[in-house]
Protein backbone atom coordinates (compact mmCIF):
# COMPACT_ATOMS: atom_id res chain seq x y z
CA UNK A 1 0.00 0.00 0.00
CA UNK A 2 2.81 2.48 0.81
CA UNK A 3 4.30 2.34 -2.92
CA UNK A 4 0.52 1.75 -4.35
CA UNK A 5 -0.61 5.71 -2.82
CA UNK A 6 2.21 7.62 -4.18
CA UNK A 7 2.24 6.30 -7.30
CA UNK A 8 -1.55 6.97 -7.34
CA UNK A 9 -1.26 10.28 -6.24
CA UNK A 10 1.66 10.65 -9.26
CA UNK A 11 -1.27 9.63 -10.90
CA UNK A 12 -4.06 12.25 -10.44
CA UNK A 13 -1.30 14.71 -10.77
CA UNK A 14 -0.91 14.17 -13.87
CA UNK A 15 -4.32 13.96 -14.92
CA UNK A 16 -4.89 17.36 -13.50
CA UNK A 17 -1.76 18.69 -15.23
CA UNK A 18 -3.35 17.20 -18.65
CA UNK A 19 -7.24 18.26 -17.81
CA UNK A 20 -5.55 22.17 -17.00
CA UNK A 21 -4.13 22.16 -20.30
CA UNK A 22 -6.67 20.56 -22.49
CA UNK A 23 -9.50 23.00 -21.48
CA UNK A 24 -6.91 25.50 -22.14
CA UNK A 25 -6.49 24.45 -25.92
CA UNK A 26 -10.17 23.80 -26.34
CA UNK A 27 -10.67 27.13 -26.00
CA UNK A 28 -8.51 27.65 -29.09
CA UNK A 29 -9.60 24.72 -31.00
CA UNK A 30 -13.32 25.79 -30.97
CA UNK A 31 -12.73 29.48 -31.45
CA UNK A 32 -10.83 28.54 -34.42
CA UNK A 33 -13.70 26.24 -35.69
CA UNK A 34 -16.19 28.77 -34.88
CA UNK A 35 -14.26 31.01 -37.32
CA UNK A 36 -13.85 29.05 -39.87
CA UNK A 37 -10.17 28.22 -39.09
CA UNK A 38 -8.00 25.31 -40.50
CA UNK A 39 -6.97 23.08 -37.71
CA UNK A 40 -4.25 20.95 -38.82
CA UNK A 41 -2.97 19.41 -35.19
CA UNK A 42 -4.55 19.07 -31.50
CA UNK A 43 -1.68 17.99 -29.17
CA UNK A 44 -1.14 17.65 -25.43
CA UNK A 45 2.77 18.71 -24.68
CA UNK A 46 5.20 19.52 -27.25
CA UNK A 47 7.38 17.41 -29.38
CA UNK A 48 7.12 14.66 -31.44
CA UNK A 49 3.84 12.60 -30.82
CA UNK A 50 4.70 9.74 -29.01
CA UNK A 51 0.76 9.12 -30.30
CA UNK A 52 -1.35 10.33 -32.51
CA UNK A 53 -4.69 9.59 -34.10
CA UNK A 54 -6.29 11.66 -37.58
CA UNK A 55 -9.97 12.10 -37.12
CA UNK A 56 -11.74 14.29 -39.51
CA UNK A 57 -9.11 16.13 -40.49
CA UNK A 58 -7.51 17.15 -37.22
CA UNK A 59 -4.56 15.15 -36.06
CA UNK A 60 -5.06 14.44 -32.29
CA UNK A 61 -1.47 13.79 -30.31
CA UNK A 62 0.58 13.24 -27.27
CA UNK A 63 4.27 14.83 -27.23
CA UNK A 64 7.04 13.39 -25.29
CA UNK A 65 8.19 16.85 -23.66
CA UNK A 66 5.61 17.03 -20.72
CA UNK A 67 5.56 21.35 -20.74
CA UNK A 68 2.03 23.05 -22.79
CA UNK A 69 0.05 22.08 -25.46
CA UNK A 70 -1.46 23.58 -28.29
CA UNK A 71 -3.28 24.11 -31.19
CA UNK A 72 -1.34 24.29 -34.68
CA UNK A 73 -3.45 26.88 -37.33
CA UNK A 74 -1.52 27.40 -40.35
CA UNK A 75 -3.65 30.70 -40.67
CA UNK A 76 -2.15 31.99 -37.55
CA UNK A 77 0.88 33.00 -37.12
CA UNK A 78 3.16 29.50 -37.47
CA UNK A 79 5.10 27.92 -34.92
CA UNK A 80 7.09 25.30 -36.77
CA UNK A 81 9.66 25.73 -33.86
CA UNK A 82 7.08 24.22 -31.36
CA UNK A 83 4.56 22.60 -33.58
CA UNK A 84 6.39 21.22 -36.37
CA UNK A 85 6.44 21.85 -40.10
CA UNK A 86 3.18 23.08 -41.80
CA UNK A 87 1.28 20.18 -43.50
CA UNK A 88 -1.29 21.91 -45.91
CA UNK A 89 -0.34 21.23 -49.33
CA UNK A 90 -3.07 23.29 -50.31
CA UNK A 91 -2.91 27.69 -50.20
CA UNK A 92 -5.13 28.71 -47.41
CA UNK A 93 -6.93 32.13 -47.20
CA UNK A 94 -5.90 34.54 -44.68
CA UNK A 95 -7.39 35.21 -41.43
CA UNK A 96 -8.50 38.38 -40.53
CA UNK A 97 -6.81 40.03 -37.62
CA UNK A 98 -10.13 39.82 -35.89
CA UNK A 99 -10.32 36.11 -35.72
CA UNK A 100 -7.10 35.54 -34.80
CA UNK A 101 -7.70 38.01 -32.09
CA UNK A 102 -10.71 35.77 -31.35
CA UNK A 103 -9.15 32.61 -31.19
CA UNK A 104 -6.03 33.61 -29.63
CA UNK A 105 -7.94 34.80 -26.34
CA UNK A 106 -10.43 31.94 -26.54
CA UNK A 107 -7.24 29.73 -24.95
CA UNK A 108 -6.86 32.35 -21.52
CA UNK A 109 -10.85 32.46 -21.65
CA UNK A 110 -11.35 29.07 -21.14
CA UNK A 111 -8.69 29.11 -18.70
CA UNK A 112 -10.02 32.03 -16.50
CA UNK A 113 -13.65 30.05 -17.08
CA UNK A 114 -12.09 26.35 -15.46
CA UNK A 115 -11.05 28.63 -12.21
CA UNK A 116 -14.26 30.25 -11.76
CA UNK A 117 -15.93 27.06 -12.26
CA UNK A 118 -13.24 25.79 -9.79
CA UNK A 119 -13.94 28.67 -7.30
CA UNK A 120 -17.61 27.82 -6.95
CA UNK A 121 -16.24 23.96 -6.11
CA UNK A 122 -14.26 25.61 -3.47
CA UNK A 123 -17.04 27.74 -2.59
CA UNK A 124 -19.24 24.82 -1.87
CA UNK A 125 -17.23 22.28 -0.23
CA UNK A 126 -14.84 25.12 1.31
CA UNK A 127 -11.19 24.86 2.09
CA UNK A 128 -9.20 24.35 5.06
CA UNK A 129 -7.79 27.59 6.98
CA UNK A 130 -4.11 26.96 6.91
CA UNK A 131 -3.58 30.24 8.62
CA UNK A 132 -0.71 30.12 11.65
CA UNK A 133 -2.62 32.42 14.04
CA UNK A 134 0.13 33.80 16.12
CA UNK A 135 1.57 37.43 15.23
CA UNK A 136 3.67 37.42 18.38
CA UNK A 137 7.16 37.04 18.52
CA UNK A 138 8.21 33.85 20.62
CA UNK A 139 12.27 33.49 19.45
CA UNK A 140 14.30 35.46 18.63
CA UNK A 141 17.93 34.68 17.24
CA UNK A 142 21.15 35.71 18.91
CA UNK A 143 23.08 37.65 16.57
CA UNK A 144 19.69 37.60 13.84
CA UNK A 145 18.66 40.26 11.79
CA UNK A 146 15.77 40.74 14.08
CA UNK A 147 18.25 41.01 16.95
CA UNK A 148 20.11 43.48 15.60
CA UNK A 149 17.14 45.50 14.50
CA UNK A 150 15.91 45.85 17.96
CA UNK A 151 13.27 43.07 17.81
CA UNK A 152 12.18 41.19 21.12
CA UNK A 153 10.52 38.22 22.45
CA UNK A 154 6.66 38.91 23.40
CA UNK A 155 6.48 41.93 20.22
CA UNK A 156 3.31 41.85 18.75
CA UNK A 157 4.09 42.66 15.13
CA UNK A 158 1.34 45.09 13.39
CA UNK A 159 2.81 45.49 10.43
CA UNK A 160 5.31 45.13 7.85
CA UNK A 161 6.40 47.61 4.95
CA UNK A 162 2.96 48.44 4.25
CA UNK A 163 1.01 45.25 4.77
CA UNK A 164 -1.32 45.37 7.61
CA UNK A 165 -0.67 41.37 9.70
CA UNK A 166 -2.97 39.27 10.78
CA UNK A 167 -1.06 36.01 10.98
CA UNK A 168 2.36 34.61 11.18
CA UNK A 169 1.50 32.73 7.78
CA UNK A 170 -0.81 31.44 5.35
CA UNK A 171 -0.86 34.82 3.13
CA UNK A 172 1.35 36.93 1.05
CA UNK A 173 0.11 39.87 2.33
CA UNK A 174 -1.26 39.38 5.61
CA UNK A 175 1.43 36.74 6.61
CA UNK A 176 5.07 37.38 8.24
CA UNK A 177 6.48 34.89 6.75
CA UNK A 178 5.42 36.22 3.29
CA UNK A 179 5.80 39.89 4.07
CA UNK A 180 9.66 39.36 5.07
CA UNK A 181 10.08 37.39 1.74
CA UNK A 182 8.61 39.62 -0.28
CA UNK A 183 10.01 42.35 1.47
CA UNK A 184 11.83 44.98 -0.71
CA UNK A 185 15.06 47.48 -0.13
CA UNK A 186 17.84 46.49 2.46
CA UNK A 187 15.55 47.33 5.24
CA UNK A 188 12.35 46.13 6.22
CA UNK A 189 10.46 48.19 7.80
CA UNK A 190 8.26 46.76 11.20
CA UNK A 191 6.19 47.95 13.43
CA UNK A 192 5.39 46.25 16.81
CA UNK A 193 3.61 46.82 20.13
CA UNK A 194 5.92 46.28 22.82
CA UNK A 195 4.54 44.25 26.55
CA UNK A 196 4.61 47.75 28.62
CA UNK A 197 5.00 50.29 26.34
CA UNK A 198 1.87 51.91 25.07
CA UNK A 199 2.93 53.61 21.86
CA UNK A 200 3.72 51.04 18.44
CA UNK A 201 7.69 51.15 17.90
CA UNK A 202 9.05 51.23 14.41
CA UNK A 203 11.97 49.07 13.44
CA UNK A 204 14.62 48.69 10.74
CA UNK A 205 15.25 45.37 10.60
CA UNK A 206 17.73 43.85 7.90
CA UNK A 207 17.66 40.31 6.70
CA UNK A 208 19.52 36.96 6.16
CA UNK A 209 19.33 34.69 2.99
CA UNK A 210 20.22 31.26 4.19
CA UNK A 211 22.87 29.88 1.68
CA UNK A 212 21.40 26.59 -0.23
CA UNK A 213 23.59 24.44 -2.78
CA UNK A 214 24.20 25.48 -6.02
CA UNK A 215 21.67 23.52 -7.67
CA UNK A 216 18.84 24.42 -5.13
CA UNK A 217 17.14 27.54 -5.55
CA UNK A 218 17.95 30.59 -3.42
CA UNK A 219 16.33 30.72 -0.22
CA UNK A 220 13.53 33.19 0.73
CA UNK A 221 14.62 36.65 3.09
CA UNK A 222 14.09 35.60 7.00
CA UNK A 223 14.94 38.00 9.82
CA UNK A 224 16.00 34.99 12.30
CA UNK A 225 11.89 34.61 14.31
CA UNK A 226 9.87 32.29 15.61
CA UNK A 227 6.52 33.08 16.75
CA UNK A 228 5.15 32.36 20.45
CA UNK A 229 3.25 29.18 21.02
CA UNK A 230 2.37 26.87 23.70
CA UNK A 231 4.88 24.17 23.62
CA UNK A 232 2.79 20.86 23.65
CA UNK A 233 3.99 17.52 23.60
CA UNK A 234 2.63 15.13 20.63
CA UNK A 235 3.94 11.72 19.73
CA UNK A 236 6.59 10.19 21.66
CA UNK A 237 9.45 8.42 19.87
CA UNK A 238 10.06 4.60 21.89
CA UNK A 239 14.02 4.86 23.21
CA UNK A 240 14.37 8.87 22.27
CA UNK A 241 15.23 11.40 24.83
CA UNK A 242 11.79 12.87 25.45
CA UNK A 243 10.77 8.70 26.63
CA UNK A 244 13.96 8.71 28.81
CA UNK A 245 13.35 12.26 30.48
CA UNK A 246 9.83 11.04 31.63
CA UNK A 247 7.73 13.27 29.48
CA UNK A 248 4.42 12.05 28.15
CA UNK A 249 1.84 12.89 25.52
CA UNK A 250 -0.40 16.13 25.89
CA UNK A 251 2.19 17.75 28.59
CA UNK A 252 2.89 21.32 28.44
CA UNK A 253 6.94 22.40 28.50
CA UNK A 254 6.78 25.51 30.48
CA UNK A 255 10.38 26.52 30.75
CA UNK A 256 13.35 25.70 29.40
CA UNK A 257 16.80 26.57 31.27
CA UNK A 258 14.88 28.71 33.50
CA UNK A 259 13.17 30.46 30.96
CA UNK A 260 9.99 30.31 29.75
CA UNK A 261 8.61 28.45 27.17
CA UNK A 262 7.56 30.81 24.42
CA UNK A 263 8.66 28.78 21.20
CA UNK A 264 9.51 25.45 20.37
CA UNK A 265 12.43 26.64 18.33
CA UNK A 266 14.39 27.21 21.72
CA UNK A 267 14.43 23.44 21.91
CA UNK A 268 14.89 22.76 18.23
CA UNK A 269 18.49 24.96 18.50
CA UNK A 270 19.24 23.06 21.57
CA UNK A 271 19.05 19.59 19.91
CA UNK A 272 21.04 21.42 17.20
CA UNK A 273 23.68 22.02 19.35
CA UNK A 274 23.45 18.86 21.13
CA UNK A 275 23.11 20.69 24.71
CA UNK A 276 21.33 19.60 27.57
CA UNK A 277 18.00 21.51 28.54
CA UNK A 278 16.44 21.45 31.88
CA UNK A 279 12.58 21.79 31.31
CA UNK A 280 9.64 22.16 33.62
CA UNK A 281 6.31 20.29 32.39
CA UNK A 282 3.13 21.11 33.30
CA UNK A 283 0.81 17.88 33.55
CA UNK A 284 -2.75 17.96 34.41
CA UNK A 285 -2.39 19.85 38.04
CA UNK A 286 1.08 19.28 38.38
CA UNK A 287 4.70 20.62 37.38
CA UNK A 288 7.02 18.35 37.05
CA UNK A 289 11.10 19.34 36.44
CA UNK A 290 12.53 16.97 34.04
CA UNK A 291 16.10 17.02 32.41
CA UNK A 292 15.97 16.72 28.39
CA UNK A 293 19.37 15.56 26.88
CA UNK A 294 18.99 15.53 22.82
CA UNK A 295 20.51 12.54 21.05
CA UNK A 296 21.42 11.41 17.29
CA UNK A 297 19.10 8.75 16.39
CA UNK A 298 20.43 5.33 14.90
CA UNK A 299 20.85 5.47 11.15
CA UNK A 300 23.17 4.26 8.23
CA UNK A 301 25.37 7.12 8.49
CA UNK A 302 25.50 9.30 12.22
CA UNK A 303 27.59 12.11 10.61
CA UNK A 304 24.99 12.87 8.47
CA UNK A 305 22.11 12.69 11.50
CA UNK A 306 20.71 15.47 13.61
CA UNK A 307 20.34 15.64 16.99
CA UNK A 308 17.02 14.96 18.20
CA UNK A 309 14.24 15.15 21.22
CA UNK A 310 12.63 12.23 20.47
CA UNK A 311 9.42 13.47 20.43
CA UNK A 312 6.83 15.72 17.92
CA UNK A 313 4.93 19.01 18.47
CA UNK A 314 1.59 19.32 18.52
CA UNK A 315 0.78 22.36 16.33
CA UNK A 316 -2.41 23.75 17.90
CA UNK A 317 -1.81 27.33 16.17
CA UNK A 318 -2.50 25.85 12.61
CA UNK A 319 -6.70 26.17 11.95
CA UNK A 320 -8.33 23.00 11.01
CA UNK A 321 -11.44 25.53 9.97
CA UNK A 322 -13.15 25.45 6.78
CA UNK A 323 -13.99 28.32 4.94
CA UNK A 324 -16.34 28.86 1.93
CA UNK A 325 -14.17 32.21 -0.19
CA UNK A 326 -16.64 33.53 -2.44
CA UNK A 327 -15.89 32.60 -5.73
CA UNK A 328 -15.07 36.04 -7.08
CA UNK A 329 -13.07 36.79 -3.95
CA UNK A 330 -10.67 33.72 -4.77
CA UNK A 331 -10.26 35.33 -8.92
CA UNK A 332 -9.17 38.15 -7.78
CA UNK A 333 -6.64 37.15 -5.03
CA UNK A 334 -5.25 34.73 -7.46
CA UNK A 335 -4.71 37.81 -9.76
CA UNK A 336 -3.44 39.61 -7.09
CA UNK A 337 -1.09 37.35 -6.23
CA UNK A 338 -0.08 36.94 -9.71
CA UNK A 339 0.66 40.59 -9.82
CA UNK A 340 2.63 41.15 -6.73
CA UNK A 341 4.82 37.59 -8.40
CA UNK A 342 5.60 39.52 -10.97
CA UNK A 343 6.38 42.85 -9.51
CA UNK A 344 8.85 40.83 -7.52
CA UNK A 345 10.85 39.06 -9.72
CA UNK A 346 11.32 42.13 -12.41
CA UNK A 347 11.86 44.36 -9.30
CA UNK A 348 15.35 45.71 -8.50
CA UNK A 349 14.91 45.96 -4.69
CA UNK A 350 13.25 42.59 -4.77
CA UNK A 351 15.65 39.23 -3.38
CA UNK A 352 12.78 37.31 -5.61
CA UNK A 353 13.72 35.72 -8.93
CA UNK A 354 13.22 34.19 -11.54
CA UNK A 355 14.54 30.56 -10.00
CA UNK A 356 11.91 30.77 -7.36
CA UNK A 357 9.32 30.14 -9.74
CA UNK A 358 8.09 26.59 -10.61
CA UNK A 359 7.75 24.69 -13.60
CA UNK A 360 5.84 21.96 -14.03
CA UNK A 361 7.60 19.25 -11.90
CA UNK A 362 7.45 21.89 -9.04
CA UNK A 363 3.89 22.81 -9.20
CA UNK A 364 3.46 18.51 -9.49
CA UNK A 365 5.58 18.40 -6.51
CA UNK A 366 3.54 20.89 -4.84
CA UNK A 367 -0.04 19.31 -5.73
CA UNK A 368 1.52 16.16 -4.37
CA UNK A 369 2.54 17.69 -0.89
CA UNK A 370 -1.02 18.94 -1.11
CA UNK A 371 -2.97 15.95 -2.44
CA UNK A 372 -1.03 14.00 0.84
CA UNK A 373 -0.47 16.46 3.30
CA UNK A 374 -3.58 15.70 5.20
CA UNK A 375 -7.49 14.40 5.10
CA UNK A 376 -8.40 17.77 3.57
CA UNK A 377 -5.33 17.95 1.19
CA UNK A 378 -7.51 17.50 -1.93
CA UNK A 379 -9.21 20.34 -0.79
CA UNK A 380 -6.11 22.69 -0.54
CA UNK A 381 -5.32 21.70 -4.02
CA UNK A 382 -8.82 22.14 -4.97
CA UNK A 383 -8.57 26.07 -4.24
CA UNK A 384 -4.77 25.93 -5.61
CA UNK A 385 -6.25 24.83 -9.15
CA UNK A 386 -7.86 28.08 -9.21
CA UNK A 387 -4.53 30.41 -8.72
CA UNK A 388 -3.16 28.29 -10.88
CA UNK A 389 -5.48 28.93 -13.79
CA UNK A 390 -5.45 32.65 -13.23
CA UNK A 391 -1.84 32.43 -13.49
CA UNK A 392 -1.63 30.14 -16.84
CA UNK A 393 -4.18 33.13 -18.16
CA UNK A 394 -2.62 36.16 -17.24
CA UNK A 395 1.19 34.40 -18.39
CA UNK A 396 -0.62 33.87 -21.66
CA UNK A 397 -1.89 36.74 -22.33
CA UNK A 398 1.45 38.95 -21.76
CA UNK A 399 2.09 40.81 -25.29
CA UNK A 400 5.36 38.63 -25.85
CA UNK A 401 5.73 36.41 -29.23
CA UNK A 402 4.84 32.83 -28.90
CA UNK A 403 2.34 33.58 -25.50
CA UNK A 404 -1.42 34.41 -26.74
CA UNK A 405 -0.78 37.81 -26.43
CA UNK A 406 1.49 38.11 -28.63
CA UNK A 407 -0.57 36.84 -31.36
CA UNK A 408 -3.52 39.73 -29.81
CA UNK A 409 -0.80 42.41 -30.28
CA UNK A 410 0.69 41.06 -33.57
CA UNK A 411 -2.91 41.06 -35.00
CA UNK A 412 -4.21 44.28 -33.48
CA UNK A 413 -0.78 45.78 -35.07
CA UNK A 414 -2.14 44.30 -38.23
CA UNK A 415 -5.05 46.41 -37.97
CA UNK A 416 -3.56 49.32 -37.35
CA UNK A 417 -0.55 49.02 -40.34
CA UNK A 418 -3.45 47.18 -42.72
CA UNK A 419 -1.42 44.23 -43.40
CA UNK A 420 0.55 41.46 -41.65
CA UNK A 421 3.99 42.04 -40.24
CA UNK A 422 7.03 40.05 -42.60
CA UNK A 423 7.10 36.49 -42.22
CA UNK A 424 10.91 36.65 -42.40
CA UNK A 425 10.82 39.20 -39.84
CA UNK A 426 8.07 37.34 -37.81
CA UNK A 427 10.19 34.08 -38.28
CA UNK A 428 13.22 35.66 -36.40
CA UNK A 429 11.28 37.41 -33.56
CA UNK A 430 9.35 34.20 -33.02
CA UNK A 431 12.57 31.77 -33.37
CA UNK A 432 14.21 34.11 -30.77
CA UNK A 433 11.17 33.65 -27.97
CA UNK A 434 10.65 30.14 -28.41
CA UNK A 435 14.69 29.73 -27.62
CA UNK A 436 14.22 31.96 -24.50
CA UNK A 437 11.15 30.58 -23.22
CA UNK A 438 12.52 27.39 -23.79
CA UNK A 439 15.92 28.29 -21.78
CA UNK A 440 13.80 29.87 -18.93
CA UNK A 441 11.75 26.28 -18.86
CA UNK A 442 14.74 24.40 -18.46
CA UNK A 443 16.35 26.76 -16.21
CA UNK A 444 13.59 26.49 -14.22
CA UNK A 445 12.79 23.31 -14.37
CA UNK A 446 16.71 22.61 -13.16
CA UNK A 447 15.65 24.09 -10.11
CA UNK A 448 12.37 22.21 -9.43
CA UNK A 449 14.54 19.17 -9.57
CA UNK A 450 17.22 20.94 -7.57
CA UNK A 451 14.44 21.34 -4.61
CA UNK A 452 14.06 17.36 -4.69
CA UNK A 453 17.61 16.67 -3.93
CA UNK A 454 18.53 17.01 0.09
CA UNK A 455 21.91 19.12 0.74
CA UNK A 456 23.58 19.42 3.73
CA UNK A 457 23.05 17.41 6.54
CA UNK A 458 19.26 16.32 7.18
CA UNK A 459 17.76 14.85 10.09
CA UNK A 460 17.24 10.73 9.60
CA UNK A 461 13.98 10.10 6.93
CA UNK A 462 13.34 7.62 9.66
CA UNK A 463 13.68 8.91 13.16
CA UNK A 464 14.00 5.56 15.69
CA UNK A 465 16.31 6.08 18.33
CA UNK A 466 18.25 2.49 20.19
CA UNK A 467 17.77 2.17 24.10
CA UNK A 468 21.07 3.41 25.67
CA UNK A 469 23.42 1.31 27.73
Amino acid sequence: MSIILPILVIFIVVIIFNIIIFVHELGHFLAARWRGLEVERFQIWFGKPIWKKTYNGVQYGLGWIPFGGFVALPQMVTMEAIEGDNKNDHPLPPAKPLDKIIVAFAGPLFSFLLALATAFAVWGIGKPDTKLTSTIVGYVAPDSAAAKGGMKVGDKILTIGKNNIDSWAGNMDTGIVESIATSEGEKIKITVQRPGVAEAITLHVGYEIPKTAWWQRTAMRKIGINYQEQITVGKIIAHGPAAEAGLMENDIILTINGSPATSAYTLYQSAKAGETSEITIKRGEQTIAATLIPRKPAAPNDKDTAYGLGFKFDKSLISDQIIHPRPWQQIVDSALVMKKTIQLVTSSESSIGVDQLAGPIGIGKGYYEMLTSSANGWKIALAFTVLFNINLAILNMLPFPVLDGGHITLSLLEIIAGRPVQPRVLEFIQTGFVLVIFGLFIYITSKDIGSLIPGGNKAAQEIKFEPTK
